[in-house]
């Protein structure tokens, strides 16, 4: 697998270097002040905040402009009323916090299955990693996107991987295969978006940037 290879480089290098112990105690140092600005962070935050919490740095976030807060919400409705009817799980809509090893997320919309919502609480404010995550894509926030967070999402099981590009009109839907990586299994405005961590789900990928056709596709949804 990619990253156990690339760990298992880092490590041989460590451990090749002289001094090995002098880097490790300043390494060790380093996280633990993080740890410190990650919990002050927990304590910082409040509800009409969007923050994340990402490689040791606390990144705010701006408003959403109108064609980022469009989509999000078409998918939403779509997802929404399918997932309770059917009692699949949990469906996230961006302020939920998902708290993974190092890091600290709020996905534009996440949905964890029975068996992880079954164990949520009134008052949870911290949540694992979900089943599917989506991430609606920003001038600001593509970069995390498209790289810690598509790591980090991948190491901590995350089976499904959507990105939506409200501008250009497309969406880069990712698996998680056999060796824990991602695999693009769809790329575009047209075809069919088969979710396989939420039964049934399956929309026509224009459905996300065309009113008439998320409309036609709540009805398919509805019938099912």
């Amino acid at each position: 697998m990619m990253f156990d290879e690339q760990r298992e480089d880092l490590y041989d290098r460590i451990m090749a270097m002289p001094d090995a112990p002098k880097l490790m105690q300043r390494l060790e140092h380093s996280l633990s002040e993080e740890k410190r600005r990650r919990r002050q962070f927990y304590n910082d935050i409040t509800e009409a905040d969007k923050a994340e919490f990402i490689n040791g740095e606390v990144i705010m976030h701006s408003p959403v402009k109108k064609e980022h807060n469009d989509v999000s919400t078409r998918l939403f409705e779509l997802l929404g009323p399918y997932v309770r009817r059917k009692k699949l799980g949990y469906l996230g809509y961006e302020k939920v916090m998902v708290s993974l090893t190092r890091n600290d997320y709020e996905p534009d919309i996440c949905f964890f299955g029975t068996e992880k919502a079954a164990a949520f609480q009134e008052g949870q404010v911290l949540f694992p990693a979900p089943d599917l995550v989506v991430e609606v894509l920003s001038k600001k926030t593509e970069k995390y996107d498209r790289t810690i967070k598509f790591t980090d999402y991948a190491q901590h099981g995350v089976g499904e991987y959507w990105i939506i590009d409200p501008l250009k009109e497309f969406i880069e839907q990712y698996r998680l295969n056999d060796s824990g990586q991602y695999e693009l299994v769809l790329k575009g405005r047209s075809g069919i978006v088969e979710c396989t961590v939420i039964a049934g789900f399956d929309i026509p990928a224009n459905s996300l940037f065309d009113e008439e056709a998320q409309l036609a596709t709540m009805d398919v949804l509805h019938r099912k």
